[in-house]
């Protein structure tokens, strides 16, 4: 069972304050953060793509390479790499030399991306949404199983038997497949034998546990062992001392930002009472002290089947000594807890079975 974290370097106005941090300073402090995940034994950490005022997360295998000779065995991740707007031999080679920076720790994960700036700012017509993505997918796996390709698309040149550096040390280099729970996407990562990772950000988490039989089924049609697939979570949260304080402290970012993203998707306000629900046991924000945070992580384990947590933290801006000391928690109180849990109930389901 694997805890980590992801963040969207966030830029938006402090709720409190009413300042706005520089893209510099978020920068870094984010480094800081993976380092510190590092050190308190966190498994991963994934950094988004974004590409408006609003994030500082647009060159994302920067930040994550900036990060990977301050630490030494924490994977780094992509979280998720708009793969439609991208040009996917960049995107390998990137990606290719952070894992040689990080001997070895690099990840991809691949996504359409739940915002559209990436679009226009690349020259991609939006009504080539889908066809775009599973284009771009399938250069980028042919990129990372041989050394010279050739390729011929409707969106890039085409090449001939040409070679592309460097190579990664692992091999093949993790790809991974975002998804927000759209069923083509859920079953396109089991087709082609890819993990999965599932953003729960609302609702009640066990709205996705269909999606897990549908992956594991086009997996195993399409000839891949489907016990040996991953599958994560990226879900929002964050951990303090106390329950009482971990509120007191996420909710006025939580409902700035909710409300400032919501009015272009015209969402309702959010509200305490949303917000309430959310941390209950049967929504989708993981906000507590460490062990009212690693129950929600064993309880979900058990339901949905998940190998892989992502805490999504900040969200919004919030002090950076506050995220510092989440992520503490996180490592060294919730990640012991859930590890150990899930270990002993997988044992007796073991067990079980036989």
């Amino acid at each position: 069972m694997e805890i980590g974290v992801d963040t969207f370097v966030e830029t938006t106005p402090d709720v409190l304050t009413g300042e706005t941090i520089s893209h510099a300073q978020r920068l870094r402090e984010v480094v800081e953060e993976i380092a510190l995940a590092d050190q308190v034994g966190l498994d991963v950490f994934g950094v988004g793509e974004h590409h408006r005022k609003e994030f500082a997360d647009s060159a994302t295998a920067v930040v994550l390479a900036a990060a990977a000779s301050l630490t030494k065995r924490i994977r780094l991740t992509s979280s998720v790499s708009v793969l439609s707007a991208a040009d996917p031999v960049r995107l390998f080679q990137q990606f290719a030399t952070l894992d040689g920076l990080s001997n070895g720790r690099a990840e991809i994960i691949a996504g359409r991306g739940s915002m559209v700036d990436a679009f226009p700012l690349f020259g991609y017509d939006l009504q080539d949404y889908d066809e775009l993505f599973e284009e771009k997918l399938e250069l980028l796996l042919k990129l990372r199983d041989s050394e010279k390709v050739s390729w011929k698309g409707g969106h890039r040149p085409a090449f001939t038997n040409l070679g592309v550096y460097p190579r990664p040390v692992q091999n093949p280099l993790p790809v991974w497949i975002g998804s927000g729970g759209n069923a083509e996407s859920v079953i396109r990562a089991g087709v082609l034998g890819l993990p999965l990772v599932l953003a729960i950000i609302g609702g009640n988490p066990m709205q996705f546990a269909p999606l897990i039989p549908l992956y594991k089924n086009a997996a195993a049609r399409a000839g891949h062992d489907a016990s040996k697939l991953k599958i994560a979570v990226h879900s929002l949260g964050f951990v303090a001392e106390s329950t009482s304080l971990a509120v007191d402290k996420y909710f006025p970012p939580t409902q700035a930002s909710f409300n400032y993203f919501g009015k272009e998707r015209g969402w309702a306000p959010y509200t305490r009472a949303n917000f309430d629900a959310s941390r209950s046991l049967e929504g989708a924000l993981y906000v507590g002290d460490p062990e009212t945070v690693a129950n929600k992580i064993i309880q979900m384990r058990k339901h949905l089947g998940f190998t892989r947590f992502f805490l999504h933290l900040p969200i919004g801006t919030m002090p950076h000594e506050d995220v510092l000391k989440a992520i503490e928690l996180l490592g060294n109180e919730v990640a012991p807890r859930v590890r150990e849990e899930v270990a002993i109930w997988e044992a007796e389901e073991g067990i079980s079975r036989s």
